[in-house]
């Protein structure tokens, strides 16, 4: 069964289903890992499968672990030739395999406490090999406007309980500024760390939606 049945939920009820590969993370890679071909590669949180694609294009190894069994039966009937390699599972507890030269993640580890983060983090740091990389894309910044909405959780940069708007239904979000960032990534060496604000004019103008991108590296 799927760890997080909000995140369950979702995707069987047909949400969160993107399938083109999320433009920032393609940028990144090809910037900072322009070479794909047998790389092995995790990404955490595949979700509806929008980077696979992209990653099959460029040869690469391709692994993912997807809490929402629902989600990972939909890639298996997609990709059946992944069918190994993406795997239902709690990234938070524990990673399939080591050895990686890229782990990546498109928002799927904001959705945790900062407990759980780091938790991951330091799994992440076990897996990927000395010079690989950790690319994250679109974790929530505390210059997000839903950061001041959500009811407090467990630690002071999560939120829940979100009736409506974009984090509605899918349980626990992790804010961070800069600081909690450099502390999260503390064993990586940050070679890369930007925070995109984005202000809505219409409808609704004055809305502000605000993330980090980032690029690690082991040393």
């Amino acid at each position: 069964m799927s760890f997080s049945q909000e995140w369950e939920k979702q995707y069987a009820d047909g949400c969160q289903q993107a399938v083109w590969p999320w433009s920032d993370l393609v940028g990144l890679v090809k910037r900072h890992c322009p070479n794909l071909a047998g790389k092995r590669v995790l990404e955490l949180g595949c979700g509806a499968g929008a980077n696979i694609p992209f990653f099959v294009a460029s040869q690469s190894r391709y692994h993912a672990i997807e809490g929402s069994q629902f989600a990972v039966q939909r890639l298996h009937e997609r990709f059946p030739e992944l069918n190994g390699t993406i795997i239902v599972g709690d990234f938070t507890k524990g990673l399939p395999d080591a050895g990686f030269d890229l782990i990546i993640d498109r928002a799927s580890l904001a959705h945790n406490d900062t407990k759980a983060i780091k938790s991951c983090l330091q799994f992440a740091w076990d897996a990927i090999k000395p010079g690989g990389l950790f690319i994250g894309v679109d974790w929530f910044s505390t210059n997000h406007d839903e950061f001041g909405t959500g009811e407090p959780d467990v630690d002071e940069e999560t939120r829940s309980d979100y009736q409506s708007g974009q984090f509605a239904g899918v349980g626990r979000v992790h804010f961070s500024d800069e600081a909690d960032l450099r502390t999260l990534f503390a064993k990586f060496d940050l070679i890369y760390l930007e925070e995109k604000i984005v202000r809505r004019v219409i409808p609704h103008g004055g809305y502000q939606a605000a993330t980090w991108n980032l690029v690690s590296r082991k040393p």
